[in-house]
């Protein structure tokens, strides 16, 4: 393994999780966070909303100020507002204070979660780029698998507020982190032409680009199904099947392992297969299990075992299908990395906050309504793969980008 891509890796992925274990870690709270604030599992779950809806519109601003103004300056700005916001959920009075703090914190935790993606394209394209997304998502991992864990921890020796004061820590650990190891990637040279109204129309760039925004939704539409998994797992699996916070953290953690360790055999298999072929033959996958487990559900078969199984399955083809396609989005944008990686990853919130929104209008404290999220957000990807992959079918150049 190069150990300058891990040690990269390693950064950026350090970098990348602060956001999400913000929300992974805050999973397990949700009830009692219902109970404690005295409301209903609808506006328990807009603090979930307000922190993607947060994230997703961050972006588009911290895309194309790090192309202005270089990759460190934006992640400082945003890991110190996420502390802030860190704060202000922890003392929060009310779910409404909860809320908008929650907002806050996700407006933080965006630079974190964009600019990574646009130092990948700085450093790489094609195959040793795609090999770095998935060195990035392994690192990236400790989010997903540790941090239910850590939130149950905390909840049992604290109480849920101390979730938000440990994510400050981390959010202060970050920031040292950032201005001690991490390189600027972005040259003040590369930077001169980079300004508001190139940013407009890099953003007009990319809307008339319809390769790149068919890539971009079926990651959108990929993301946005495990985002209906994360809105809904802990009401399902607390709620519905009565796992303990303990319990449910390891569940969680069980897809979140296969997603992670599915993504470290996209560099070999994109090198043999293609990007293209392997992101249109993982979605195939992906689709097909994830509808089996549906109709299984509708037809009776509501077993716990059988659906964490087929979520394993799912999930591990969505694991190689995530950084494949972000890969190839950017592959063509390299001269607006910043911007491109920025509007990828506000569509993919946009998305899954909608998805998240539509399904939890149908909850009725079963899986189905969180299942049929899933299998409708994998066919709408499957669809996509199939339109978006048939235009350009060339492999990806394996050049590298300096």
């Amino acid at each position: 393994m190069n150990t300058r891509l891990f040690g990269a890796a390693l950064i950026l992925g350090l970098l990348s999780a602060i956001g999400p274990f913000a929300i992974d870690m805050y999973l397990p709270a949700l009830p009692t966070i219902r109970e404690a604030l005295r409301t209903d599992v609808d506006t328990a779950q807009m603090s979930l909303m307000a922190f993607f809806a947060a994230v997703g519109i961050g972006q588009l601003i911290y895309g194309p100020v790090s192309d202005m103004v270089g990759r460190k300056p934006p992640i400082y700005f945003g890991l110190v507002l996420f502390a802030l916001g860190s704060i202000g959920c922890a003392m929060a009075p009310d779910i409404h204070m909860l809320i908008a703090f929650r907002f806050v914190q996700g407006l933080g935790a965006c630079a974190g979660m964009v600019i990574p993606r646009a130092i990948v394209r700085d450093m790489h394209t094609g195959h040793d780029a795609a090999q770095l997304m998935s060195l990035l998502m392994l690192v990236f991992s400790v989010s997903p698998v540790l941090a239910p864990l850590t939130g149950s921890l905390v909840i049992r020796l604290t109480s849920w507020r101390g979730i938000f004061w440990t994510v400050a820590v981390v959010a202060v650990f970050g920031l040292v982190l950032a201005a001690t190891a991490l390189k600027e990637t972005r040259p003040r040279e590369a930077r001169v032409a980079s300004n508001a109204r190139t940013a407009l129309a890099a953003y007009g760039t990319l809307l008339r680009d319809p390769h790149y925004l068919g890539l971009v939704f079926i990651c959108s539409f990929g993301v946005a199904s495990f985002f209906a998994y994360l809105a809904n797992s802990s009401f399902v699996l607390i709620d519905h099947y009565g796992l303990s916070p303990t319990l449910y953290g390891l569940a969680f953690s069980v897809n979140a392992v296969s997603f992670i360790g599915a993504a470290q055999f996209t560099g070999a298999l994109g090198k043999r297969y293609g990007l293209p072929r392997l992101v249109r033959s993982a979605v195939v996958g992906y689709s097909l299990v994830m509808v089996a487990l549906l109709l299984l559900n509708l037809a009776g078969i509501d077993n716990l075992g059988v659906m964490m199984a087929l979520l394993f399955v799912g999930y591990g083809f969505l694991g190689l299908v995530m950084p494949s396609s972000a890969v190839l989005a950017l592959e063509e944008h390299g001269k607006i990395a910043g911007t491109a990686s920025a509007f990828l990853g506000t569509i993919q919130f946009a998305t899954g906050a909608c998805v998240i929104g539509v399904v939890g209008r149908f909850l009725d404290g079963t899986a189905r309504p969180m299942l049929a999220g899933i299998a409708a957000c994998s066919v709408i990807a499957l669809v996509l793969a199939q339109r978006t992959l048939r235009q350009r079918p060339a492999p990806v150049a394996e050049a590298s980008a300096d």
